[in-house]
């Protein structure tokens, strides 16, 4: 799009407070309406005539037992089957099955969602109710089925059955009336991927995925688990709510919210459902201990430490996001004992010394854990942030916290790095060296020095294989939450190139994968690309188990905004900002994202002799701006003096920056 076109588009944006039109509408995956009708035929097996009908309106016959055919609805979407019976008898018996994956296309049972079962059978089929009757039919709410893309039907008689008009009415984003109305974009083509337009693709992906896991409060997954499936247990105290997975989880996790929560803000900004998980995690707290539950009802479970601080996290970058001061201000007493609560288990050694070992699904939690260590630093290093805005009125408080992460980041390096390596250890005498904690140490700016986050970066390419990069902790594991944070740890390490492989490997399997839904985010899989994610630890080797759309795997939409982009708020609402972008050997990238304050928009491009940005920010704001180029440069046509490297500080409006470099 020719430049001056989109400068308008971000200038527009201002008024109307909605991402503007361009070529990355067309790879947003979010249906134009609630109800949705298969777009493709998978496969007919036995006596069926006709089902080719059913994708353009028509109707499909049945005339023997265990014949059925499979629809294609081409993405994951998740809800409630309806159909129409139009012809049947007394002995006709029609049932449904579902699945994520192609591998688990069945005329006997569905993938899993209720239980992990070895025999990949727990979930089973949903039955038509008999006599099998002529008319309109809509499977029960509590039988929703949260995530699919294929739909088997079934005939289980002889007796001849004509259906049609077979439709899937979307139950995610429950208070969104248009699933497509986003407040942000992200656009930008890329030379090095077989698929120029792979990132932009992968943003929407993330986007689409953390849709998918908004949900009704009333929609969870029942527990303890019934023959077949229901999602009528209640997952919170309000309602939307954002959840782990949209077939399997559907309850709150707290560290997905260390990564959905940022895919929302930079989307759609709908952190309604991020409030409401974050508020049923604190209404649960445990009064005396402060204590909270890792994952929300009807779960409820209790036992990790690492989770109570990425609640915490959660907390932090809502309130940054939102800047719902008032609801900080309700949280608070919970949010300080909560806290408070990890902070009592740091002993005379300088270091948490964890005794609550849930965790992601990395083996060998607990004692002095690096990586326990490291997410307990970014969370104490958040409190004094919400301090220095004066808002709760308890600086001295604050100030202790200050001083205690700074001790933290002290002993952090002197128990778990490893300078022979060029890494952190796991704890203080392993010799592993895990991805989890070498990566959140770098994001969170636990090196001293810049020498060591880049040995990191460089040390975390062991793991890597042609799927992507295998957790050590988690052994034959590909682990996209921890990915994640490696991905970010090498975009904030000024390894961007490093970045951008791990994203094309990575996140590239997830998306262009056949045994996936080629849509939104895989839950994990193994170091050979199988969907037999953590199946000795956990998952009873059942592969119809691993959810396909899972918040914590969107982490490529934010860092992309983030970083690439180099858009960021450092303050509530964004009343400062920061540009920073990371060009990553890419021709030119746009996007932006909305906050209530209004429109932040950032659009560069880059070639050789030349660098120009265009950002729009809202008036009364401040931020400020690093190039990524030496060289001569103009802001708003006027050539500054100073060096380039240095930060430009601008007020909020409209600005054009350029860069004259070294050819």
């Amino acid at each position: 799009m020719p430049f001056n076109v989109v400068y308008v588009l971000l200038l527009v944006n201002v008024a109307i407070g909605v991402a503007p039109d361009g070529p990355w509408v067309d790879f947003n995956l979010s249906p134009e309406s609630k109800t949705i009708y298969p777009s493709g035929l998978k496969g007919v097996y036995g006596a069926v005539s006709n089902a080719h009908n059913l994708i353009d309106g028509g109707d499909a016959t049945f005339s023997a037992k265990d014949s059925y055919f499979t629809l294609d609805f081409g993405q994951e979407v998740g809800g409630l089957i309806s159909l129409n019976v139009d012809t049947a008898s007394p002995e006709s018996r029609i049932a449904l099955s579902f699945t994520e994956s192609p591998l688990y296309i069945s005329p006997t049972t569905s993938d899993d969602s209720a239980v992990q079962c070895a025999n990949m059978s727990y979930d089973g089929v949903l039955a038509l109710p008999i006599p099998l009757t002529t008319g309109y039919w809509t499977m029960s709410a509590d039988r929703l089925r949260g995530g699919f893309r294929y739909l088997t039907i079934v005939s289980g008689a002889d007796s001849p059955v004509t259906i049609s008009n077979v439709s899937c009415s979307i139950t995610f984003m429950p208070h969104w009336q248009d699933l497509r109305d986003y407040a942000g974009y992200f656009y930008a083509l890329d030379p090095y991927s077989s698929d120029e337009d792979f990132l932009t693709k992968i943003w929407y992906s993330g986007a689409y995925t953390v849709q998918t896991v908004t949900i009704a409060v009333d929609t969870g997954r029942k527990d303890p688990p019934v023959p077949g499936w229901e999602n009528n247990a209640t997952a919170g105290i309000a309602s939307p709510i954002i959840v782990d997975g949209a077939k399997r989880g559907r309850a709150v996790w707290s560290a997905d919210l260390g990564l959905a929560v940022s895919t929302q803000f930079v989307s759609t900004n709908d952190l309604i459902p991020t409030r409401n998980a974050i508020a049923t995690l604190f209404s649960e707290q445990n009064p005396e201990t402060g204590q909270l539950p890792y994952s929300g009802p009807p779960l409820s479970e209790e036992g990790s430490d690492t989770y109570q601080a990425w609640t915490l996290i959660g907390t932090y970058n809502y309130h940054l996001y939102s800047g719902d001061t008032a609801w900080l201000q309700e949280t608070w007493a919970n949010y300080t004992k909560a806290l408070q609560y990890l902070e009592d288990k740091v002993d005379s050694t300088g270091l948490l010394y964890v005794t609550a070992t849930g965790d992601w699904g990395r083996l060998w939690q607990g004692g002095y854990n690096s990586e326990a260590n490291a997410i307990l630093y970014k969370a104490s290093t958040r409190r004094p942030v919400f301090k220095a805005s004066t808002i709760m009125n308890d600086t001295a408080l604050a100030a202790a916290y200050a001083a205690n992460a700074s001790s933290l980041k002290t002993r952090f390096n002197e128990g778990f790095w490893s300078p022979t390596e060029g890494m952190y250890r796991d704890n203080l005498t392993s010799k592993l060296y895990p991805q989890d904690a070498n990566s959140l140490a770098v994001l969170f700016n636990l090196t001293i020095f810049a020498e060591q986050a880049s040995s990191v970066s460089a040390g975390l390419t062991r793991y890597w294989n042609e799927v992507g990069a295998v957790s050590p902790e988690l052994p034959d594991n590909v682990a996209p939450f921890i990915g994640a944070m490696e991905l970010q740890a090498h975009f904030a390490s000024g390894n961007d190139a490093r970045a951008m492989d791990l994203l094309r490997v990575q996140w590239g399997y997830m998306l262009y994968t056949p045994i996936s839904v080629q849509s939104t985010l895989l839950e994990g899989y193994t170091s050979n690309g199988s969907l037999y994610y953590r199946s000795y630890d956990g998952y009873d080797y059942d592969a119809s188990f691993i959810s396909h759309s899972h918040g914590w795997s969107t982490g490529p939409t934010s860092a992309l905004t983030f970083y690439v982009l180099g858009l960021t708020v450092t303050s509530p609402q964004g009343q400062t900002w920061s540009v920073a972008p990371h060009t990553s050997g890419l021709p030119a990238a746009q996007g932006g994202f909305e906050t209530p304050l209004g429109w932040f928009g950032v659009m560069w491009t880059s070639t050789t002799g030349n660098f120009s940005i265009s950002i729009a920010t809202p008036e009364g704001t401040t931020g400020e701006v690093q190039l990524p180029f030496n060289g001569t440069v103009s802001v708003d046509g006027n050539v500054l003096a100073h060096n380039t490297w240095e930060i430009i500080t601008l007020a909020g409006g409209n600005h054009t920056l350029v860069v004259q470099t070294s050819k």
